[in-house]
Parts: structure tokens; sequence; C-alpha cells
């Protein structure tokens, strides 16, 4: 049998710069082309709706526009390819691995497909935009799950003991949030360009940058790391559909994701929301949305080793329930706050705490679970656990696209405040639900079965 070389932190800490590149590329589309593609711009904000006249703005179903459908359907579509892209992984039997390859293959497309969306829908016919936008959506979302649906469930396979399930999770997080806060700064990034290029000119470069830095980080983890010197993976036997079905079956995962779904539910319709906060409830630039989302992450980067400890000595689970019941606070102020950027500065202050709690702990949960069953069956199905999540709360994230942009339809500050509104009911409903799962059965049993104490 081969010698597996010793999993360390550095190589965790690499092994994170793939999630900063996959979410800097989430975190453009998801934030900004809601915000480019809808609304009106205004004297304070003129990049408001910038590409709304290219495709089709007024509702078509009921309240339901066209661009929250597309949006749902790309997030439903996304959902329903993350078990197939993760039952093929999991299947896998590569020279290279069984996640390694994946990662390789889908970093540059994936790259492109964003640059894409902010570029091709933008004929002088409405009905033709309103087409190739919903089918590079589409294809955006499927690189996006061939790409990151491997490389979570490298989480749990490099995660090998609880020390370094926790770390993993801690450091990806960091990754993670910076690439989303650095997404934020594409008005600026584009402000720069402006004087040089044009309006929607710099827009298109500002994300065309940022998909390059996006790609390289991608890259960078998918040449470096050697999957087969630190992981001894078997490929699973199990077709997609019953490896999903049996992921479903198990109720520690159950309770965990009917959590789970309501939470992207609720921050799903927050952050989809958060550029309109701040320029219509607020009334601040765009220019600011940066320097908020800054705070906020430094202030979460400041707390994740106390989160690390915690987690560590408390168990996780109340901390993520504390993180649930703190992010409510923060919608519910969000609700009811008023104009000025001290506003802007209270909500980035107080999301600091369930941002830094929530962005780490909830994939050690699924890594905990995943390891559990492979001890339990000697099936490593990693990949189909991360992506029954993954598919679970996609759903949830689809479900908001289409009610924050049916709620908002009208534009007005009553219907952005609404959004808020259910975000906070919903997110204190997924609290509740967390108290069912059983953090420390799941724990005392991986401990009797290694016979160990690490765990």
């Amino acid at each position: 049998m081969k010698q597996l070389k010793p999993i360390t932190n550095k190589l965790l800490w690499v092994f994170a710069l793939g999630q900063f590149g996959w979410s800097l590329l989430s975190g453009v589309v998801s934030n900004w082309m809601v915000y480019y593609y809808t609304g009106t711009p205004s004297d304070q904000n003129p990049n408001t709706g910038l590409f709304a006249s290219g495709i089709t703005q007024h509702p078509i179903f009921f309240k339901l526009t066209l661009f929250g459908l597309v949006l749902a359907a790309g997030r439903i579509f996304d959902a329903i390819t993350d078990p197939l892209i993760a039952g093929w992984s999991d299947r896998a039997g590569y020279k290279g691995g069984r996640r390694i390859p994946f990662m390789r293959a889908m970093a540059i497309p994936f790259s492109l497909c964003t640059i894409g969306l902010f570029v091709l829908p933008q004929t002088a016919n409405v009905q033709v935009n309103d087409v190739v936008l919903f089918v590079l959506l589409m294809v955006f979302y499927l690189f996006m799950t061939m790409f990151c649906t491997p490389y979570n469930a490298l989480i749990a396979e490099l995660g090998d003991t609880q020390q370094h399930r926790i770390n993993v999770s801690t450091y990806i997080s960091f990754t993670f949030i910076v690439g989303q806060s650095i997404s934020f700064l594409l008005p600026n990034l584009a402000g720069a360009l402006e004087g040089s290029l044009g309006q929607v000119a710099s827009i298109r470069m500002a994300v065309a940058i940022m998909a390059v830095i996006a790609c390289i980080a991608m890259l960078i983890p998918a040449f470096y790391i050697n999957e087969r010197d630190y992981i001894e993976s078997k490929p699973s036997d199990t077709k997609p559909f019953a490896s999903l079905v049996k992921t479903f079956s198990n109720v520690q995962f159950r309770h965990f994701v009917y959590s789970d779904v309501i939470y992207f539910f609720a921050l799903t319709l927050f952050q989809t929301g958060l550029a309109f906060y701040e320029t219509q409830l607020m009334e601040i630039a765009d220019t600011w949305t940066f320097v908020l989302t800054a705070t906020m992450t430094f202030i979460s980067v400041c707390l994740y080793p106390i989160v690390n400890i915690l987690a560590k000595k408390i168990g996780k689970k109340q901390l993520i329930i504390i993180g649930f019941f703190a992010y409510a606070c923060v919608f519910m102020v969000t609700t009811f706050c008023g104009k000025g950027l001290h506003w802007g500065f209270i909500i980035a202050v107080a999301a600091s705490i369930p941002m830094a709690i929530l962005g780490i702990l909830p994939q050690a949960c699924v890594a905990d679970v995943a390891e559990l069953t492979r001890l339990e069956t000697g099936e490593d199905r990693s990949g189909m656990f991360f992506a029954a999540r993954t598919f679970a709360f996609k759903m949830g994230q689809a479900i908001a696209m289409v009610v924050f942009t049916s709620v908002t339809v009208a534009q007005t500050k009553q219907s952005y405040r609404a959004t808020a509104a259910i975000a906070f009911v919903t997110c204190f409903i997924g609290a509740c639900i967390f108290f069912t799962f059983n953090e420390k059965q799941i724990l005392g049993r991986i401990k009797e079965l290694k016979g160990s104490d690490e765990i």
C-alpha cells in the first residue's frame, strides 16, 4: 500500500485558494447581475439597471419577471446537476484522482462564462438577449457545479481529523469571504476604468479582470495538489440517484439540511438586496458597498480564531444556533433602517458575527456526517453529501431569487424592506429547526469507530 503524505495546514491553505476563485466569480454574478440588469439609474447611482433595456423587464406571469424566473431556473438547474456531478466524481477513477481532474478542466471555462454574462446578452434584439442570458446562466451554473462539487468533496477527504475539518472549514471560509468582498469592488474598479473605456466597457473590463484573478486562484490548487499523494480514494459503486437517496436517508443530515435550506433562502434575499438596501433605503452611493463589505469582512476575519477555538471547546451546534439568531437580528435591523451611511456600518458590524460562525462551521458539520458514513459503511461518498447539501440550499436560493424579483417589481422602498422582513422570519425559523441536529451523537460515534481520541 502506498504511503500517503501527511496533510498539513500549508496544504489546506493552498486548497483554500480555490474557494477564493470560485467565490469571486459567484460574487460577481450573484451580487451584480440583478443590480445591472434591473432597476432604474439615478444621479447618485447611474449604473443601476445599466443593461436593463436589453432584456424583458415587465412581469410575464402574475408578478414574476423574466429575469427572476431565469435566475431561479439557473439555481434549480444547478441544484439538479449537483448530485449528477457528485455521483460522477465519486465513481471516477482518473489517474489524477476523483476530484482534481474536474477542477483543472473547469477553471477556465467557468471564468470565461462569467465574462460572457455581462457581454453577450447585448444585441439589439430583446428576445435574442433573453435567450442568450438564459443559456449562458445555465452554462455558468453547470461549470460552477463541475468545479465546486468535486472541490467541496475534498473538504471531507483532506479533513481527515476533527482538527483538520475545522481548520479547512476556517481557511475556506476566509478565502470565500475575501472573494465575495472583492466582488463588491466591481463598481469601484469600473469607475477607475471609466475615463478611458466609457461606462459600459469599464464594467465589462472590471468583470474580465476579476475573472482572470479568479481563474488563477482556482488553477493553483488544481495543479499544486496531487490528490493521490494525500488521499487513498476508492471509486464508489453506488449510482448517483441511489447515492442521493442514501444520503437523504441519514436522519442527522436531514435535520441539518432543513435548517440550511431556510438559512440560504434568507441569506440570498439579503445578499441580493444588499446593493438596493444601501442605495435605496440608506441612500448612499454604490461605491460604498465595498467599504461596508470590507468592514464586515475585517471584523469577521478577526473573529475566526475565536470561532475556531470555541467550536473545539463547546461544539459547533451551539455556535451555529447563535449565528442563526444573530443574522435574524441583522435582517430585522435592515427592515427598519433609515437614511444615512451610519446604518450601513451598523449592519456591517452586526453581520460580521454570524458571518464568521456560519461561514466556517456548517461545512464541518457536513464533513462530520460524511466521515461517519464512511466509517460505518466503508464507502466514501463525500462528494454526494456536499452535493446533496448544495442541491437543497440552491433550491432555497432559487425560491429566494423569484421572491426577491417578484416582491421588488415595484422598485419601492417598502418592497425592499419587505424582502428583509421575510429574511428575518425565515432565518428565525431556521434557527429553531437546527436544535434537532445531534452533533454529540455524531462525534461520539466517530470516536467509537476510530477507537481513539483523535476524531
